[in-house]
């Protein structure tokens, strides 16, 4: 593997159910930027359609890889037949570092899509990339993106505002962007603002706020949708 990145896949294996098949499931450190991070990884019993990466909300306001619309992206993109990581940034639960206001969590998503990437290069060739995120992992994934060059991206509640995130890359396939409309810490106004320049569609779920409190479901039925038939 390059840049030293290196992991153990049989590491702390567990199994989970998602729509009643089993997945294998695994945790284990990868060696990031500034230290190990903290990751988790979900692999189909079939053969994947694509790597998928989530990033998490605000370090600083409690967001973590746990977070329940991270995990709900999670069990979706397995659904989905993605191989899933999530992972958590710097500073945050076992992971090495400390925060660096998107600059270091931009470069702790490329170095894990990196990793795995280069993990299942040799199983499986060409397989595209998903970058998702909540809130702040939104926008970091779109910093990254400049980077990685994903094929495609679930960005939902973006900061966009915040960390001055950029606009869809042009290389990017289909981006699928979630707002609440009742969300007070994402202001729909300011997402968009953001996607108005390039004419990006913005999927607004009515009665939503920020968390997306009773409509997770909703959440995995649009992604769902949006991505079935897409790879």
């Amino acid at each position: 593997m390059s840049n030293g990145l290196r992991f153990d896949l049989n590491l702390l294996p567990q199994s989970i159910r998602v729509n009643h098949l089993s997945i294998a499931r695994h945790k284990f450190f990868i060696s990031g930027p500034t230290g190990k991070l903290e990751t988790e990884l979900g692999k189909p019993s079939s053969n994947p359609r694509g790597i998928g990466v989530i990033a998490h909300p605000h370090p600083l306001h409690g967001g973590t890889m746990d977070n329940k619309v991270v995990q709900t992206v999670f069990s979706t993109l397995l659904e989905l037949d993605f191989i899933t990581v999530k992972f958590n940034f710097r500073g945050v639960g076992q992971s090495e570092g400390a925060f660096r206001h998107g600059a270091g969590e931009t470069e702790d998503v490329i170095a894990v899509a990196q990793a795995v990437r280069d993990q299942f290069s040799n199983q499986f060739t060409d397989l595209p990339l998903l970058l998702a995120g909540f809130s702040f992992g939104g926008a970091v994934q779109l910093l990254a993106a400049k980077e990685l060059a994903p094929a495609y991206l679930i960005l939902i509640a973006p900061s966009v505002t915040k960390l001055n995130a950029p606009a869809v890359p042009e290389t990017t396939q289909c981006a699928l962007i979630i707002q609440g409309d009742k969300d007070d810490i994402v202001l729909p106004e300011e997402v968009f603002a953001w996607a108005e320049p390039a004419s990006q569609p913005v999927v607004v779920i009515p009665g939503a706020e920020h968390f997306f409190h009773g409509k997770l479901m909703i959440l995995r039925r649009l992604i769902l949708k949006y991505f079935s038939g897409k790879t």
